[in-house]
């Protein structure tokens, strides 16, 4: 039973609810009995010289991560999940998707990938030389075709809730599910920047409603959820938050540290997170005075974007 008398263990043990590992995530999957995991999930490094990586050739790369992914696929459990996400490695300019290398690892592993989510989000570095990065991607993999997907968890709310079928014998009944839409392979979830409610120290930050929505929908009560390069702690909090166990290795003290205590403060109820029904920000709304533009005496092409149509405009003819 997950409470606020749950203690952070350092060490993998099936009668504990959170784990932090402070040292190599092999070493902790060492610990893990097989087919014990019900859901990994995780954000590996990108190979891109981020403070807490070393970057290395590609192949080497690979192999380092194929390591892992291997441990990973023997220590989860039949009905269980592997979700991978991942961005671009980068070289000189030039892009490489992650997901596009590490798929033939899963695949020859005999996992089934189940769906490449998209998460959109709107900010992040501005590009010169071509168009600024605006999503990565999640590979959502199963070992057996028997595994856990729960949708009701993770409706979102329907475009046109009161649709009706005109023909046929369900005539004027509604079409829509009353608990909602399924949220589909492309996911618009602001990510963790300055002025998110959720950032700390770290550079590359899970928001915790993403791992949410795979808890909810990948686990069940009880469930274990492993992270194996768990950062400041958000695949444990996402975890724990809906009653399943987390468990995760950090080699970085300074994350360990915040990973820890991230995590007693979702223990405590104290934790500020974005809530997961929260529509993605609208400045208009929030009356940000950043929306008005300073051309107001020349028109620009992008102020006649900015400018809304009139009915007349909207649904005009040829």
């Amino acid at each position: 039973m997950i409470n606020r008398t749950t203690k952070i263990s350092d060490s993998f043990a099936r009668s504990e609810s959170a784990v932090v590992y402070p040292g190599n995530c092999l070493d902790l999957l060492h610990e893990v009995p097989s087919e014990a995991l019900h859901l990994i999930v995780t954000s590996p490094p990108y190979n891109i010289g981020k403070e807490y990586e070393k970057k290395m050739h590609i192949d080497s790369y690979l192999r380092q991560q194929e390591q892992v992914i291997r441990e990973c696929v023997r220590a989860l459990a039949p009905t269980g999940s592997i979700c991978w996400q991942v961005g671009n490695y980068v070289d000189r300019g030039s892009i490489i998707p992650l997901d596009t290398i590490l798929y033939p690892i899963f695949a020859g592993l005999g996992l089934t990938m189940r769906n490449r989510i998209v998460w959109h989000f709107e900010h992040g570095l501005h590009c010169s030389r071509r168009f600024s990065g605006r999503y990565e991607t999640i590979m959502w993999f199963t070992k057996t075709d028997d595994y856990v997907f729960n949708l009701d968890p993770v409706r979102v709310p329907q475009k046109y809730p009161g649709k009706k079928y005109f023909r046929g014998p369900k005539a004027g009944q509604y079409s829509c599910n009353p608990l909602g839409k399924n949220p589909g392979d492309l996911w618009i979830i602001p990510n963790v920047k300055s002025n998110h409610v959720e950032k700390t120290a770290h550079p590359c930050q899970f928001p915790v409603e993403l791992i949410e929505r795979l808890v909810l929908s990948m686990t069940r009560k009880g469930d274990w959820v492993f992270d194996p390069f768990l950062g400041t702690g958000t695949s444990i909090i996402a975890a724990i938050r809906h009653k399943r166990r987390g468990a995760g290795a950090e080699t970085q003290p300074k994350y360990v540290s915040l990973a820890r205590e991230r995590i007693e403060q979702e223990l405590d109820g104290t934790l500020r997170t974005r809530p997961m029904t929260r529509p993605v920000y609208d400045p208009v709304e929030a009356g940000n005075s950043l929306t008005v533009p300073p051309w107001t005496q020349t028109e620009s092409k992008q102020m006649v974007l900015l400018n809304k149509p009139t009915r007349e405009q909207r649904y005009k003819t040829k």
